[in-house]
């Protein structure tokens, strides 16, 4: 597989859906990248992780694994231990470490306003799911999205379980001790505050570490640009890589 580009799977977090990355898989596509966006299924953590990675098993190549927010966690897990999976990127996403929630990360520093805005419904199989009240959607996730487009993205958002929030991260081995990441947030991101994603960066020892200016945590809708950047900074470490051993 010496020179062989790697598969972009992109995974979603709460309150978003898979064509959140529309833009962002365009611009990989334009410079003929395949990109795959996982549908989270954002019932529980390790439910989540184990479909990514039967996701990332249908590859059948390398792949470079993108998480936003939750989904953070989801990569995580879903690629601890997984040989397939070459490179991480974080977009407005946790990094955790053993035994870490999104629940407890989100509120291990001050600056996240996202549990005034969530609303709660009973699920059949118990416990409770969370979706963002949709005359909040724009200020709270999107700011830096046209209000149109933060209208249709609050009304196709996919609630995420109580449980899966609350769900610290299984793996004895997180993936990023493992595997090079990447690191891209917004210093406007009012779901995970901006010091949690420098700490997280940091912990991960990133390859690439891009805070940008004004952003909202709605990254991959309102700065495809940048994010399509970094995840093709992972994509050239990894084919440089392969290169230098070849």
């Amino acid at each position: 597989m010496t020179n062989q580009k790697p598969t972009i799977v992109l995974v979603h977090g709460a309150f978003a859906e898979s064509a959140s990355w529309n833009d962002v898989i365009a611009r990989l596509q334009e410079h003929g990248v395949t990109a795959v966006a996982a549908a989270n299924p954002l019932r529980s953590l390790a439910g989540d992780a184990a479909y990514v990675r039967d996701v990332i098993a249908s590859v059948g190549g390398p792949v470079v694994l993108v998480g936003h927010s939750y989904g953070g966690l989801v990569i995580t897990e879903a690629a601890a231990r997984n040989d397939a999976v070459v490179g991480l990127v974080y977009v407005a996403a946790f990094v955790p470490e053993t035994g870490q929630s999104a629940l407890q990360l989100s509120t291990s520093e001050p600056g996240s306003s996202l549990g005034s805005a969530l609303a709660a419904y009973p699920v059949a199989t118990g416990g409770n799911e969370f979706t963002i009240r949709q005359e909040l959607y724009h200020h709270q996730f999107a700011a830096d999205v046209p209000a149109a487009e933060a209208a249709l993205m609050a009304a196709t958002q996919r609630p995420v379980t109580e449980a899966a929030l609350s769900e610290g991260l299984p793996t004895d081995r997180p993936a990023w001790k493992d595997i090079p990441s990447w690191h891209v947030f917004g210093d406007q991101d009012l779901n995970i505050p901006v010091t949690v994603h420098r700490a997280g960066a940091e912990r991960a020892a990133s390859q690439g570490t891009h805070e940008i200016t004004g952003a909202s945590h709605a990254l991959s809708v309102s700065q495809p640009d940048a994010v399509a950047a970094v995840i093709a900074e992972a994509g050239k470490a990894y084919v440089g890589g392969q290169s230098v051993s070849a």
